[in-house]
């Protein structure tokens, strides 16, 4: 027969080289290596989508602000601007009336009376605020609590004054 001649080129020989040069060339593509490199590969996690939560799921605001926290240390300071902002309902609400806390350093609180009187109150009532504080940030947090009076206006005035003197009452009587 004439057509079973395997030395006899065929129609469609042609179109076959045509066929193999293309799928060469596209398997040798920079383009084509990295989708097979990626196929490949797989996903990154080996983690499969389940009917359990997990990471991937999205997270409730407040569980990701308390990591955020955490990770930064800043659970200490949120917790004495939290006394800063409650102060009048943690020390009573007459103490809190004539006393403001100013600020927390190293264990130590200074609290401004808006007077003598009140800071002297405060001096002694110094051992029950320890104790209130304490429980609420967490035990030895506040060591010394530190009382000062109000803000005193200034006799030192004008160009022209003495060091030592008493300002403008010394011109009295």
């Amino acid at each position: 027969m004439p057509g079973d001649d395997e030395t006899e080129p065929r129609k469609d020989d042609g179109l076959d080289l045509a066929r193999q040069l293309t799928r060469a060339t596209a398997k040798s593509s920079p383009a084509a290596r990295k989708r097979r490199a990626r196929r490949d590969r797989g996903p990154r996690d080996a983690k499969v989508s389940g009917a359990h939560p997990d990471d991937r799921d999205p997270q409730l605001l407040g569980s990701q602000v308390e990591r955020l926290v955490a990770d930064q240390g800043w659970e200490l300071e949120l917790r004495v601007r939290g006394v800063f902002a409650r102060w009048p309902e943690l020390v009573g609400p007459e103490v809190g009336a004539h006393s403001t806390p100013e600020s927390f350093t190293d264990g130590k609180l200074v609290v401004r009376a808006d007077s003598t009187a009140w800071a002297t109150q405060l001096t002694l009532l110094t051992p029950a605020l320890l104790r209130r504080l304490n429980e609420e940030l967490g035990e030895a947090t506040v060591t010394v609590i530190d009382v000062l009076g109000p803000h005193l206006p200034s006799w030192s005035k004008g160009r022209r004054r003495t060091r030592d003197s008493r300002g403008p009452r010394d011109t009295y009587g």
